[in-house]
C-alpha cells in the first residue's frame, strides 16, 4: 500500500535496513547490525537483530531485497546475504524524496533529574551530570573514530557528513554538561549567599 506521494507504506525500520542496502553492498544480517551501530546509531537508533531479521523478510516479499545463502570464509554453515533490488532503490528514493522529515523529539533523561533538583541532594545531581559526561565524550570519540573509517568509502561521502554530525553534537552535549556542572556550582554559592544574608535555614526554599 503507498501513500499520496506514491510511497509504500513501511515502518522507519524497514527504511533504516534497505537504506543500508541501497549503498550497493551484499550484507549479511550481521553486516547490517554493525553497520547500524557504526552509523544509524550515532543519530538514529539501531535496530536490533530480530528487528533487522524481520524486515529482510518484509523487504524480500515487497519484492525491495533479494538473498542467497554462500559458503563463509571459515566455519561449516553458509550465510544468507541480502542486496537490494532496482523496485527498492526506487522506493527508498521516493521515500528520501518525498516522505515527511519528522523533527527531532528530545527525551533527556539527565535534564528530567535536573528539573527535580529540588528533591536530590546536590551531590546526585552532579553525579547524574558526571555520568551524562563520560556518556558524551565516549560517544563524541566513537563518531570520530566512525568518521576516519568511513572516509576511506567514496560510497559513504554522505553517511560520513551523519557521523561529523553526531561528534559535533556528542561534544555539545559534553560542553553543556560542563556548562550545567558549573550552573550548580553559581546556584549552591548563591544560596549559601542568601542564608548567610537573611539567616534563612537549609531547606527552607525549594531549589526551581
Amino acid at each position: 500500500m503507498a501513500d499520496e506521494e506514491g510511497v509504500p507504506g513501511l515502518p522507519p525500520t524497514s527504511w533504516a535496513v534497505l537504506g543500508l542496502l541501497s549503498f550497493g553492498r551484499e550484507l549479511s544480517g550481521y553486516d547490517l547490525k554493525k553497520w547500524s551501530d557504526r552509523s544509524l546509531g550515532l543519530f538514529y537508533w539501531s535496530p536490533s537483530f530480530s528487528q533487522i531479521y524481520g524486515e529482510l523478510k518484509r523487504l524480500e516479499k515487497a519484492g525491495y531485497a533479494t538473498s542467497r545463502l554462500v559458503a563463509p570464509e571459515a566455519g561449516t554453515r553458509d550465510k544468507r546475504v541480502y542486496r537490494i533490488t532496482d523496485e527498492g532503490l526506487a522506493a527508498v528514493r521516493a521515500w528520501a524524496r518525498t516522505a515527511p522529515v519528522d523533527p527531532p523529539v528530545l527525551k533527556h533523561g539527565p535534564m528530567l533529574r535536573l528539573w527535580l533538583g529540588h528533591l536530590l541532594e546536590p551531590e546526585r545531581i552532579r553525579e547524574v551530570l558526571a555520568g551524562h559526561r563520560e556518556f558524551a565524550e565516549a560517544m563524541r570519540q566513537r563518531a570520530e573514530e566512525d568518521v576516519e573509517g568511513a572516509r576511506a568509502d567514496e560510497a559513504w561521502a554522505y553517511p560520513t557528513l551523519t557521523l561529523k554530525w553526531a561528534e559535533r553534537y556528542y561534544a555539545s552535549e559534553r560542553d553543556l554538561a560542563d556548562a550545567m556542572l558549573a550552573d550548580i556550582e553559581e546556584l549552591e554559592a548563591e544560596r549559601e549567599r542568601r542564608r548567610g544574608a537573611d539567616g534563612t535555614k537549609k531547606g527552607d526554599r525549594p531549589w526551581l
